[in-house]
């Protein structure tokens, strides 16, 4: 029976794509606001009101992603979910401290005086600093395989350093999108310096990958493989250099060129988790477990498919709703 006519075969990989889907949407759209946090304190107040005001009305509802990201792990492939989140408890939790400390200061710093205004805004920071480095070394981890040691912890330490910028970066081309004025050509330069982590971390993770595993070498440097994926890498460069002369030119009369940066970093960050979950598939974790080994009984995940079918729309909607409504340049913060 072919894979698209047994349910053992089409609902495992049907959830995997949701997953890796869900993940891809939360690593760009919480990406920036995350961003954002981190540049705080390369700005001042009253550009920190209007950064918070760029983020207010989507932040919330970006988070939602990563709840349906690990719902989906946990539901469609528990095996896979309890070695997983077990080899990586620490900075599961870190990132969940940093959340919190996010959301918690993003509220108070509204309503605190003015002489408390500025540790809260230093929460906001910390919070996405933790939740930025523990998502980077968690990624870091899981590609080369969950395994302990020296190397693992040092290519994770890069991993978290390179998307804590990688972060930076896409906050930073947010912030030009949004805003106009002084913020926006102070936005430039924080992207001329973020698209640095960015090459550096996309480079590090395509270099370490195929090395953290036999299986993945040889899917990416076999013959003719090697020339069907050749365009991952040829597109990846293209992308770079035209966001380097986007950002050379901005910013422009009327706005123009705005929108690059961040399309242009939305595409660099597909682009590098098609090549990631090419170099994994068919392995949830990674050289021990198939998504078919994992998955849940083909009757359980067709019930939860039915379920995936009526929420994924709202949220995809909701989130459209927002982003349409809230478009344009941020407006002066007010909470009154």
């Amino acid at each position: 029976m072919d894979m698209f006519g047994d349910p053992a075969q089409w609902l495992p990989f049907t959830f995997a794509g949701l997953m890796g889907l869900s993940i891809l949407i939360y690593v760009v759209l919480d990406g920036f606001d995350l961003g954002v946090g981190l540049l705080f304190p390369f700005s001042d107040e009253a550009e920190k009101d209007r950064m918070i005001a760029s983020i207010g009305p989507f932040w919330d509802a970006n988070e939602t992603w990563l709840v349906m990201a690990v719902g989906l792990l946990l539901v469609a492939f528990p095996v896979a979910h309890g070695v997983i989140l077990t080899a990586l408890y620490l900075p599961v939790a870190i990132m969940l401290v940093g959340l919190i400390l996010r959301g918690v200061a993003f509220e108070f710093r509204a309503k605190a005086p003015p002489s408390h205004k500025s540790a809260w805004n230093w929460c906001f920071f910390t919070g996405s600093l933790m939740a930025s480095l523990s998502q980077g070394w968690m990624l870091g981890v899981y590609i080369m395989g969950l395994d302990t040691g020296w190397i693992t912890a040092g290519f994770a330490a890069l991993c978290a350093v390179f998307l804590t910028v990688g972060y930076s970066y896409i906050g930073a081309a947010w912030v030009i999108l949004k805003t106009d004025g002084a913020l926006q050509a102070k936005a430039v330069g924080w992207a001329r310096g973020g698209i640095y982590g960015v090459l550096l971390g996309i480079g590090a993770i395509s270099i370490a990958s195929p090395f953290a595993s036999p299986r993945i070498f040889d899917k990416w440097f076999s013959f003719p493989e090697a020339l069907f994926l050749a365009p991952l890498p040829l597109m990846s460069a293209l992308v770079l250099g035209a966001l380097w002369f986007a950002l050379q030119r901005l910013p422009a009369r009327n706005d123009h060129f705005a929108w690059v940066p961040f399309v242009a970093g939305v595409v660099l960050f597909t682009l590098a988790f098609l090549g990631l979950a090419y170099s994994f598939y068919p392995y949830v974790v990674p050289d021990r477990l198939t998504i078919y080994e994992a998955a849940s009984a083909p009757e359980a995940l067709f019930i939860i498919f039915v379920g995936v079918c009526i929420v994924l729309p709202v949220i995809i909607l909701y989130s459209a709703l927002a982003y349409t409504v809230f478009r344009g340049k941020a407006t002066e913060l007010r909470y009154d």
